[in-house]
């Protein structure tokens, strides 16, 4: 006889998305009364109680989660682990912003003990919101990719990362070269890409910060990795988008820098998209690159509305993001609340429904990792979070008479936040 897996059984109400419900109303599946089973860190299946129970082995343990919500663990495309200690910083905008905060605070990464101290406080902070994939920029210093994946893989999570490339129009101190960018950066990504559940991203921090030269060498690298990942910043704030006229006036937008040089691809993340024009937004659509919405950054740093109406029309890919130190909290519940906000501002509705697909599985999507992450399919990785509908006074009365699924997750977006995440699981164990 052969050995099973033993089988994990966890009972409560079960939501997760096959379909953008954008495009259609039966992209959600939702169990009032649900058991999700789990085996060696996969899904073996999630459904009805009443169908999965009687299948269960004899003396088999049903973790009980009745009154709460399981869903896949939220996914965060966007996000800056270096700038965790210096979140909520005050300036007039992106780029004194980066100058008085960001760039002093990443020259510490060349420290591998400070960079993995922060590496474990950031990883913790994602876990206690119920994020428990993200797309995570680190420094220019390799040492800090190092120690971020050191720790992403002490605890077993499914992390995509990436050492900033940038060699100009920033201190000499966080300064690399075209050369010894992409050197330094397939290293890393012969080191880590896909060892244990870690992925690379080629990151270019952004077209001021790059010259030509170095965009290039990344595009090569993206041709050279085409299983690796590719983030950068793009039409973020109307001053940058004027700078990078001056500095690339042959290319005919912002986005038209990156697609230059064959950095438009699948499993490329980008990072804002609001200055787009038409012409850029169907490009992103008919390439496979995908957009990393950041609405609490966006409204800090006075950046710009993104226009999910228009994004919609072209069919491009789209997340949503923190943008942490930029963003204002780790919690994509509190994202949920600002995205819903922004899109109103912008004359478009967001439904619930909506916002939870963008976090989980629109994001696994976004990722070309459908299957793996953001779903309840079967064989799709056991990341998952439990919610409580109940976790403060306030949340518990609006809930309490919810007439509707989407009323429910409208409340936990609007009214939630960390304490809403009763419980994070990691391939299948508590974390």
């Amino acid at each position: 006889m052969q050995d099973t897996p033993q089988v994990q059984a966890y009972r409560a109400s079960l939501l997760h998305f096959h379909a953008d419900p954008a495009q259609t109303e039966e992209a959600a599946a939702y169990h009032a009364d649900g058991l999700l089973l789990v085996a060696d860190g996969k899904v073996v299946a999630a459904g009805d109680f009443a169908a999965l129970a009687p299948t269960l082995a004899p003396g088999t343990v049903v973790h009980n989660y009745q009154g709460k919500l399981i869903t896949p663990g939220f996914i965060d495309t966007h996000v800056h682990y270096p700038q965790t200690d210096m979140i909520a910083s005050p300036a007039p905008g992106l780029l004194p912003w980066l100058d008085t905060y960001t760039f002093p605070t990443e020259r510490r990464f060349a420290d591998p003990v400070h960079a993995r101290t922060v590496a474990e406080a950031f990883l913790d902070e994602l876990l206690r919101n119920g994020t428990t994939t993200a797309m995570v920029y680190c420094t220019v210093h390799p040492e800090s990719v190092d120690a971020f994946f050191a720790a992403a893989a002490a605890r077993n999570l499914r992390m995509v990362a990436g050492k900033v490339l940038m060699d100009r129009h920033s201190p000499d101190f966080l300064r690399d070269t075209a050369e010894q960018g992409a050197r330094e950066s397939e290293a890393l990504i012969q080191r880590w890409h896909k060892q244990g559940r870690a992925l690379y991203a080629i990151t270019p921090r952004f077209a001021p910060t790059s010259t030509p030269e170095q965009l290039a060498l990344a595009g090569e690298l993206a041709r050279a990795y085409p299983d690796t990942f590719l983030q950068t910043h793009v039409s973020e704030n109307q001053d940058e988008c004027a700078w990078v006229r001056q500095l690339y006036p042959q290319a005919s937008s912002y986005l038209d820098v990156y697609d230059r040089v064959g950095m438009l691809r699948p499993r490329a993340m980008y990072g804002h998209c609001i200055w787009l024009s038409e012409d850029d937004r169907a490009r992103m659509a008919a390439s496979g690159a995908a957009a990393a919405v950041c609405p609490t950054s966006n409204l800090f740093l006075g950046s710009g509305l993104f226009d999910f109406a228009r994004a919609d029309a072209s069919g491009m890919r789209l997340s949503l993001a923190t943008d942490v130190g930029g963003g204002t909290s780790f919690s994509m519940l509190q994202t949920m609340n600002e995205a819903y906000k922004v899109a109103r501002l912008g004359g478009s509705y967001l439904p619930a429904l909506r916002m939870f697909y963008l976090a989980t599985l629109g994001a696994a999507r976004a990722m070309q990792l459908e299957g793996t992450i953001g779903s309840f399919a079967a064989g799709a990785e056991a990341d998952f979070i439990v919610l409580d509908p109940r976790a403060t006074p306030l949340l518990a009365r609006r809930t309490a008479h919810s007439a509707s699924l989407e009323e429910l997750l409208f409340a936990l977006a609007l009214l939630g936040d960390d304490r809403c995440v009763a419980a994070t699981y990691v391939a299948g164990r508590p974390a």
